[in-house]
């Protein structure tokens, strides 16, 4: 049997497996993935989280724990991840915007709480409040407070709508990590991709204000044009962010899920994502700023696209859908329970080596008819017309056809889900 590769982190983990003895429990090929996944970042510490990035609880949390327990021991079919949108109004006008346009009946206070309630039961342990602009929300530090106790929550925001008093609440009530919305280094270009005057130095501002609070992760969260990435401007960015003294630096390339940006002249190849990954790892291995790039994660060189298989997604109307990043529903939580809702989308969604939006996008011109978001009918109809791939490094081994338990099959995975 091979060895545990060397840690990088060897302070840190080891005080995480002090902590968290039943890691032991955990399959070795997927602690092994896991120990060579960590040996990519440095742990950092924000209060009294020890944290490797931010679409992770913190190592030594209650929400890390629970990981351990449902995800890497017990496997459950539940999802570890989910983003609630607590608002769609929003000041500004992004092109790429992947909830521009969405209408219905807005989900209230009480049954975000619920459905994220739920969702916890289910498995997840790391929550993401995104909108619209979520601080628009007056609810928001009280939807924090009612998830936190034992699960990552992280808040993706603008930083419009921003005061101390509302910063130090969210810090107060368990908020972990912050991503303020900052897309270039250049003022005027930001202002122009966000349509709205001054959304830079709002961000700026948002960005002073947490690191002033302390305790709070502070980073920046970007979408990057594919002109950037291939024109070296990504590179000239981060050493831009550098200068802003965050912690990470979570980078996804523009998505096709909607309007003028779902098309073939925006969408990233596989060497543009290559080229991204190798700036992260290189990032990473000078131990400055963290870089934490999505089609890293999600490549299938690690934990794959997980979108309505570990992932779920809650629009501000109530419609669940795989990811942020996918326009369609498999139903509504003002009908259906959440549970009903996850488990039926999840049958569809096996989890694939690459990004789904990224390879099935040209799916949704065809299925739309002008709408938005797709129906359940409309979903399901597409989904008849998609091709998984092969599974992410991660999901061969976490559903390895060899285990004695018999949760490998495919084919019963699927009957499972």
């Amino acid at each position: 049997m091979r060895a545990i590769p060397a840690v990088r982190n060897l302070p840190a983990m080891a005080s995480v497996f002090a902590s968290n003895p039943h890691m032991l429990y955990v399959k070795p090929s997927l602690t092994r993935f896991m120990c060579s996944y960590m040996n990519k970042f440095k742990v950092r510490k924000a209060g009294h989280n020890l944290i490797l990035h931010s679409h992770l609880p913190p190592l030594n949390s209650k929400a890390y724990s629970r990981f351990v327990d449902l995800h890497l021991i017990s496997r459950t079919a539940g999802p570890s991840h989910a983003q609630i949108s607590v608002t769609n109004l929003c000041p500004q006008n992004c092109s790429y915007c992947y909830n521009k346009g969405r209408d219905g009946k807005v989900i209230d206070t009480d049954t975000i709480i619920h459905v994220a309630t739920e969702l916890k039961e289910m498995g997840m342990v790391w929550f993401g409040i995104t909108g619209g602009e979520p601080l628009l929300n007056r609810n928001i530090i009280k939807i924090v407070e009612a998830v936190s106790e034992d699960c990552a929550v992280k808040l993706f925001t603008t930083g419009c709508a921003l005061t101390r008093d509302r910063a130090a609440g969210l810090r107060d009530a368990g908020l972990f990590s912050v991503s303020v919305s900052l897309d270039h280094w250049d003022e005027k270009v930001h202002d122009s991709v966000r349509g709205y005057r001054g959304a830079f130095r709002e961000a700026l501002k948002a960005i002073e204000v947490f690191k002033e609070l302390g305790d709070t992760d502070v980073g920046i969260s970007a979408v990057l044009s594919r002109d950037m990435i291939r024109s070296g401007g990504t590179e000239q960015f981060l050493k831009f962010l550098e200068g802003l003294g965050i912690s990470e630096a979570w980078l996804s390339e523009v998505k096709p899920s909607a309007g003028i940006v779902r098309d073939d002249r925006c969408v990233i190849t596989e060497e543009d994502r290559l080229k991204l990954v190798r700036l992260q790892d290189g990032y990473n291995a000078s131990g400055k700023m963290t870089v934490n790039y999505l089609g890293h994660f999600e490549g299938k060189e690690c934990f794959g696209c997980n979108a309505a298989n570990k992932m779920v997604y809650v629009d501000a109307f109530g419609e669940v859908s795989p990811c942020v990043f996918t326009p369609m529903s498999f139903g509504n939580v003002h009908e259906l329970d959440i549970t009903a809702l996850f488990a039926k989308m999840k049958s569809c969604f096996p989890s694939d080596s690459k990004c789904f939006i990224n390879k099935n996008y040209r799916l949704f011109g065809r299925h739309s008819n002008g709408k938005k978001v797709l129906g359940p009918e409309e979903s399901l109809r597409l989904m008849d017309e998609v091709e998984f791939g092969e599974r992410a490094a991660f999901f061969k081994l976490y559903y390895d056809r060899e285990d004695s338990d018999g949760i490998g099959p495919v084919g019963r995975y699927k009957s499972e889900a």
